[in-house]
């Protein structure tokens, strides 16, 4: 499998997209207009204290505060904070014993701002390198779950402990780091020492609400966070990202610098690979399948659900065989929409029933199997007897239809307008209010084209019998401007 890496970068927006094999799997964007506040340090004050939530609000200098749960108070900052050391067991202790309104506390963005939700908070503080995330307040040394050789999990625990400078610092060995010789880990811990000494320094400078570390902007991150040994190249189409990319690589990742390239042809690099139709599609409520079948995404406040439909695939042979291979295909593009959507949270699949427990079986293989090629940490349950799989993705930041998209000016977020009978119907009602509770001589209805024509059309008479029973002429007037649903009964 080859991976290659596209940055577009544009005065008010920068965006990584990830290729598998020519195919697009990822993208992420920063806006100026939109900042990613996720993994940046601050120096919070809580505002208000809500024991019945056990969490309290802090404020970081964000435009809403942001949220705190007790159990995302570090057990050492448990100790600072009441004075006392904490019981093994300290996740029951109330919200009030750790916090108090107008405390000054260091906490690190978990999850961004998302809808009317403030960012979420931990106090337990991380900072990630290249192979390795130093944990300051922790001595645990972990590894990726992605790493599955045992040989080479044990050669890392081992090698991490003998070169970490405390004990009682602790770190989690990255899928980057894989394979790695001692020099790289220690080179890494050299820097995230140095890192995490300019952070506590920084803090007893700061103020309450100020930020303590900001992390990398989106090119860097993406480089730090996806860069490893299957990644081919990284095309770079911005001349001083370019340049600070290449700083970066040589700094902590030299032996790659010849696969970073500068692109500067006149097409648009997205456009050269197509990944401007991709992520059109991506914002659509449906996306077909190659067989013909297709899938309906549709996400909500509570959860994302996705349909699995046959569509125009008959196939060949049996019912339950052109099923099978719809969900098998199926299985394959849910795994890559999750991602190159960024869906996150409660995600319930609707597969077409299948009677076949073998099929059934493979169906599920394949979506595990898909699944684990996702960076971000998923779970999922067995297929019930409904055909349905429920099933959750970590979400940290906005999907890409949030980001790119907000709710219809028409339809308020809804989906769907009112027809142009249902509107007609309420504006006949409103004139029989309107005129028989005020005085006036003539009504003017201003609706849209569609209502006009409809009344005109089929209610003619409905508008005749209607000037009898209110006694007044009924004139109606075309709205270009006015939506479906919009009109304005004027008493002349």
């Amino acid at each position: 499998m080859s991976e290659e890496i596209l940055i577009n970068v544009t005065p008010t927006e920068s965006r990584v997209a990830v290729l598998e094999n020519g195919v697009l799997k990822e993208v992420w964007l920063d806006r100026a207009s939109h900042d990613g506040y996720l993994g940046n340090i601050y120096k919070g004050k809580v505002s208000r204290v809500l024991p019945g939530m056990q969490a309290a609000f802090v404020d970081i200098g964000l435009e809403r505060t942001a949220f705190l749960h007790a159990s995302d108070i570090h057990r050492v900052d448990r100790e600072r904070m009441t004075g006392q050391v904490p019981e093994p067991d300290t996740s029951e202790r109330s919200i009030s014993e750790l916090v108090t309104e107008g405390a000054e506390v260091v906490v690190q963005v978990v999850k961004d701002p998302m809808g009317t939700k403030g960012a979420r908070l931990t106090t337990s503080l991380s900072v990630p390198s290249r192979f390795l995330v130093l944990l300051p307040d922790s001595d645990h040394i972990g590894v990726s779950a992605r790493i599955e050789d045992e040989a080479e999990r044990a050669r890392l625990i081992d090698l991490v402990a003998r070169l970490r400078p405390d004990e009682k610092v602790g770190y989690i060995v990255r899928t980057n780091a894989e394979a790695v010789d001692e020099f790289a880990l220690a080179a890494d811990m050299a820097f995230l020492g140095k890192l995490w000494d300019a952070i506590v320094e920084e803090r007893a400078k700061v103020s309450a609400g100020e930020c303590i570390y900001e992390d990398l902007d989106l090119p860097l991150r993406a480089l730090r966070d996806m860069m490893h040994a299957d990644v081919e190249r990284v095309r770079i189409d911005h001349a001083d990202t370019h340049r600070k990319v290449g700083e970066f690589v040589r700094s902590f990742m030299p032996d790659w610098l010849s696969r970073i390239e500068r692109y500067e042809a006149e097409r648009p690099i997205f456009d050269l690979y197509g990944i401007e139709d991709e992520i059109e599609q991506a914002l659509h409520r449906t996306t077909p399948l190659k067989s013909g079948g297709y899938l309906v995404i549709d996400q909500t406040e509570a959860m994302t659900t996705i349909d699995v439909n046959t569509g125009g695939f008959v196939g060949h042979r049996t019912l339950e065989e052109t099923i099978y291979k719809t969900n098998l295909e199926a299985a394959q593009a849910i795994a890559r929409q999750l991602r190159l959507r960024n869906l996150g949270g409660i995600i319930i699949i609707d597969f077409i029933d299948m009677q076949d427990e073998a099929h059934r079986d493979q169906v599920m293989k394949t979506l595990e199997k898909a699944l684990a090629q996702d960076n971000v940490r998923t779970s999922i349950t067995r297929l019930s007897d409904l055909g349905l799989v429920e099933m959750t993705r970590k979400r940290t930041r906005e999907s890409l239809g949030h980001v790119m998209c907000e709710p219809c000016p028409v339809c308020s977020g809804r989906g769907a307008v009112k027809s142009a009978e249902t509107v007609c119907l309420e504006v006949v009602r409103e004139i029989m209010r309107s005129g028989r509770q005020f005085e006036a001589s003539k009504i003017l209805v201003l609706a849209s084209p569609s209502v006009v024509d409809l009344v005109t059309d089929e209610h003619s008479t409905t508008i005749a019998e209607l000037e009898e029973l209110v006694g007044k002429t009924i004139r109606f007037q075309r709205e270009e401007q006015y939506t479906q649903e919009q009109y304005d009964v004027v008493l002349l």
